[in-house]
């Protein structure tokens, strides 16, 4: 653990203990009370971007997710990694706990556009699927759709099949044309331990996109598709994932996906 994540760890702690003890020599009411505990989560999640909407949220999910995570013997704000099945309408999250990566929750996803297979070109209404990451920067307070974050498409491996499009996001509503719509509350839930992680010290974290669980008898099923060989690419970075318990690092070498490890332990 680095000493970034100790001094998070610490400051996150002390602040919900301020928060739940009510440490304050002046009574205050509910208002000045919420705007404090605002104002301590401003401080601590400075590296991604912040409105009103997303510190209020974040304040007001916290306490609940340090407790789930406590009870799973996971530390919120510890590295995280998503992968989203676009067959069962899934989004799984997982937290690094010793090295390893451990599913803490799958949420349904309540809608996205298009049907299974990449996203080609700009208006398509696709949903795409393939190997990305969110940098702080990519989380957008801002949406128009409560809260969201960018998954990066078109990657470089998209770029290098000149497939268009972008602004593809993980978002609240119910509603989408080529992103994903979680729902309010869960988009909440999520952003919450995201913005958590990448202020702890994680660089970036990874979005998997897969069209179903990339198993031989689901590909098997799907012999005819034009999208074939494209899955069993994406095959290799799902069985790397399920082998070693840690997403692989996805790079791009003539015009196909190829796998290693992750120098940078993410």
């Amino acid at each position: 653990m680095t000493k970034r994540n100790i001094m998070y760890r610490l400051l996150v702690c002390c602040s919900m203990l301020l928060v739940c003890c009510g440490c304050r020599k002046t009574e205050k009411g509910p208002k000045s009370r919420q705007q404090e505990r605002m104002a301590e989560y401003v401080v601590q999640h400075s590296i991604t971007p912040q409105n009103a909407r997303s510190q209020e949220v974040i304040a007001r999910k916290t306490p609940t997710l340090q407790r789930e995570f406590s009870n799973a013997s996971l530390t919120l704000g510890s590295p995280i990694f998503l992968r989203i099945f676009k067959e069962s309408r899934e989004l799984e999250l997982w937290v690094e706990q010793n090295k390893k990566f451990v599913l803490f929750k799958t949420y349904p996803i309540a809608y996205f556009s298009g049907s299974l297979g990449p996203k080609l070109r700009e208006g398509d209404e696709q949903a795409p699927e393939g190997f990305y990451y969110v940098s702080p920067s990519r989380l957008n307070p801002n949406s128009k759709f409560h809260l969201s974050f960018n998954i990066g498409y078109p990657n470089l491996y998209d770029q290098s099949h000149q497939r268009t499009g972008s602004a593809i996001m993980v978002h609240g509503n119910t509603v989408s044309i080529g992103c994903f719509a979680m729902t309010d509350p869960l988009i909440e839930e999520i952003y919450t331990i995201a913005d958590h992680a990448l202020n702890a010290g994680q660089r970036f974290f990874r979005v998997h996109v897969f069209p179903f669980r990339m198993l031989d008898e689901k590909l098997a099923q799907h012999v005819q598709s034009p999208h074939l060989a494209f899955w069993k690419n994406l095959q290799e970075g799902y069985s790397f994932f399920e082998q070693t318990r840690r997403p692989p690092n996805a790079i791009v070498e003539h015009n196909l996906y190829v796998f290693e490890a992750d120098k940078e332990g993410i």
